[in-house]
């Protein structure tokens, strides 16, 4: 009789779990999760061990290494940390991606149209130098379109768009 109340129990908590809301509300946090660990740990790599990215109740923030661990929201960074931290979330969603595939497929590359014009100097230098690291690492191609000539310099191979009057060519450039 105890054996049966108990499994009477167990389904009862178990039919509490599984009804739709409470599955999918649990499904979505788990997935965030890992989202979040993967954009961490790319995040750790982008600014050179400085942040960490962790999530509380929907929102995001950053533990600063670099000051004593303490944990800032992230509409505290700057634009080039910003920058970074979007890069990791939207790298952490292609391995995502990559791992839920049922076929071979792989997010190889990655394609950032930004508002590169909008930045300052420096914002610019720490986003170049972000995609300069990843691109010596050599595991992900990085595009990036962009009409910021500074920054286009700093792409080692660029394809540019070039018109005249009748027509527009692509032209390879860099390396």
């Amino acid at each position: 009789r105890a054996g049966h109340e108990r499994q009477a129990q167990v389904a009862r908590a178990l039919a509490g779990h599984l009804r739709a809301n409470n599955f999918e509300r649990w499904l979505l946090a788990e997935a965030l999760d890992l989202l979040v660990d993967g954009a961490s740990r790319i995040l750790r790599e982008l600014s050179g061990g400085q942040y960490d990215l962790v999530h509380d109740k929907g929102e995001f923030f950053v533990v600063d290494h670099y000051d004593a661990g303490l944990r800032r929201g992230v509409r505290t960074l700057s634009g080039g940390e910003t920058f970074q931290a979007s890069l990791a979330l939207a790298l952490a969603l292609s391995e995502q991606l990559a791992g839920l595939s049922t076929t071979a497929a792989s997010l190889e590359s990655i394609v950032l149209d930004e508002g590169f014009g909008t930045l300052d100097a420096a914002t610019l230098d720490t986003v170049a130098a972000t995609l300069e690291n990843l691109a010596a690492k050599g595991d992900r191609m990085v595009g990036v379109v962009t009409h910021v000539p500074a920054l286009a310099e700093r792409i080692p191979v660029r394809f540019e768009v070039r018109k005249d009057a009748r027509s527009a060519r692509v032209e390879r450039t860099g390396r």
